[in-house]
């Protein structure tokens, strides 16, 4: 998911209007409390044309395979999910690992269905011509990243610099550009990039330059998944049937979500279980930079 900058806004904790229940039977004939309707919200789409665009399609297959009519709720920022949870004006939202954490720190929401992308990792890019072939030679080197709070393009990079011996704080500079930061790699303003395997290709291609003129020199384990979230106040029973149901039908939803040219970084991809322990990478990430508070 694209990810922005994280802005720790002020969370809300008023509690809203009651959602209503009612029974549905599952194959084994167990009752299970499930809402008359359901609440989404994506924490990268800010708006309901957003919205529309690319999960309008997911939205009306998840709502078959459940049969509970679901409603678009839309966030003004990456975190603004986690007062919409507290208050109830949301049930599920779709979120990138880094808003995750603040979902689950700040509003206790669970973890559903993780989407598991077989070709995320963390990649630092050098110039075919640098001298620099490992990372604890970027030792105070600038190094272009992405945004602060993505995952690829920040947090995990980081990490391996810091599983390099590196201290983030003292013995490497970070600029944020964005996706230019191949183009300042070119120029020589920077002395790496760091961005994620999957979208490398890609940008190369976007900024017209060719791989040749580039040396990867690190490659890290895949990344954490993007994660499905419930609210706290749904039932247990409801939240291991959707779990299961959405596990069950994970070609459809996958297919659902492809339709949209945002999502592509999803092909291939399939649903798994989602596990809290997969995002540690990020908190200690977080801790080391001196923004554990934050979590």
């Amino acid at each position: 998911m694209k990810r922005r900058n994280l802005l720790w806004y002020s969370l809300l904790f008023t509690a809203g209007c009651t959602t209503g229940v009612n029974s549905i039977n599952n194959s084994e004939q167990m009752t299970i409390t499930a809402p008359k309707k359901l609440k989404f919200a994506v924490t990268d789409a800010t708006g309901i044309e957003d919205l529309q665009r690319d999960y309008g399609v997911f939205r009306t297959v998840l709502e078959e395979i459940l049969g509970i009519k679901i409603e678009f709720f839309p966030v003004e920022n990456p975190t603004a999910a986690a007062p919409a949870l507290l208050s109830r004006e949301v049930d599920i939202v779709f979120a990138g690992p880094s808003e995750y954490l603040i979902l689950n720190a700040r509003a206790k929401a669970i973890p559903i269905i993780a989407i598991e992308r077989s070709n995320y990792h963390p990649i630092i890019v050098v110039r075919a011509d640098s001298k620099i072939k490992s990372l604890a030679q970027l030792k105070n080197k600038t190094i272009a990243m992405r945004k602060v709070g993505s995952t690829s393009g920040h947090l995990a990079p980081t990490k391996l610099l810091m599983d390099a011996g590196l201290d983030p704080k003292t013995d490497f500079k970070i600029v944020m550009l964005g996706d230019k930061g191949v183009q300042a790699l070119k120029k020589g303003e920077v002395n790496a990039w760091a961005t994620a395997s999957d979208r490398y290709k890609n940008i190369l291609e976007s900024e017209g330059l060719l791989e040749k003129d580039f040396s990867i020199i690190f490659t890290g384990p895949l990344l954490p998944n993007d994660v499905f979230v419930a609210s706290n106040q749904l039932t247990s029973s409801f939240i291991a049937d959707l779990q299961s149901r959405m596990i069950e039908h994970q070609e459809k939803l996958i297919q659902s979500l492809l339709t949209a040219k945002e999502n592509q970084k999803y092909k291939g991809s399939k649903l798994i279980p989602a596990n809290d322990d997969s995002y540690n990478m990020i908190r200690e990430v977080y801790q080391k930079l001196g923004q554990g508070n934050f979590l």
